[in-house]
């Protein structure tokens, strides 16, 4: 999988943090878009991951990717490492290369990510197939740590920690979307390992240092299995958590 395996988290005294109800305990899937302030077919799909991230129960993530940076207009959220990150699901979905917006469901499929309604629909399908979260994933702050939940289930995955910014507003001054000022949510900053589940249930507590710093406000909890190459593939639970109030 392309993600750092850690083995210890320093968590920031100044935020609390709060599971969102619904989604900490069984979302109804998770929706990794994979987007650019340099392509101008993607405000539309950031949009839509605005209103499915807003009306709850779904685990919405935004992933800024770099290829679009030689249009000229360099997106300040991108990194190497969400480019790789979508590159890796190309290979998991047997696909020859990538695309903005495109938006991965479950880790199990794709599609254009333009239409919140049309992403819904998918998931609940994926869901009725059974390929929904079937694993039950659980967090909670107690004082400076982190305690993660895993219930029991079958096969194996990884217990993946996706750090985000919920909340950033961009004025493009170049390329494809020169003079749009653009709203995102939920930009990824950071994607980390941090265990692993063998299908019986787990409980992890960390210590935390990424939580509150660098802007960071909020984290998903994946449960990702991998292909044989170690890339993303199907995600069998999620939970979130957000920043919630500030002391």
């Amino acid at each position: 999988m392309i993600s750092r395996i850690v083995t210890g988290l320093a968590l920031s005294c100044m935020i609390a943090f709060a599971a969102q109800a619904d989604e900490a305990t069984a979302p109804k899937g998770v929706v990794e878009l994979f987007t650019s302030q340099g392509c101008s077919s993607c405000p539309p799909a950031d949009r839509a991951l605005e209103t499915l991230a807003h009306q709850g129960g779904i685990v919405a993530l935004s992933y800024h990717v770099d290829y679009w940076n030689y249009r000229g207009w360099a997106d300040t959220l991108a990194s190497p490492e969400n480019t790789a990150r979508q590159y890796a699901y190309a290979r998991s979905l047997g696909r020859s290369g990538v695309y903005t917006p495109q938006a991965v469901l479950n880790g199990r499929d794709h599609l254009k990510g333009t239409d919140a309604e049309t992403l819904d629909g998918r998931l609940e399908v994926l869901r009725a197939k059974g390929q929904g979260m079937t694993v039950p994933v659980e967090a909670s702050r107690k004082g400076d740590e982190l305690a993660i939940r895993i219930g029991a289930g079958r096969g194996k995955a990884d217990v993946v920690i996706v750090y985000f910014r919920q909340q950033q507003t961009v004025e493009v001054l170049d390329g494809e979307n020169t003079g749009k000022t653009i709203d995102y949510v939920n930009s990824v900053t950071d994607v980390q390992t941090v265990g692993m589940w063998d299908g019986s249930a787990l409980d992890l507590v960390l210590p935390a240092k990424m939580i509150g710093t660098k802007g960071t406000d909020g984290f998903a909890i994946l449960l990702q299995s991998s292909g044989p190459q170690g890339d993303p593939a199907a995600i069998l639970g999620a939970a979130v958590m957000t920043a919630e109030t500030k002391s």
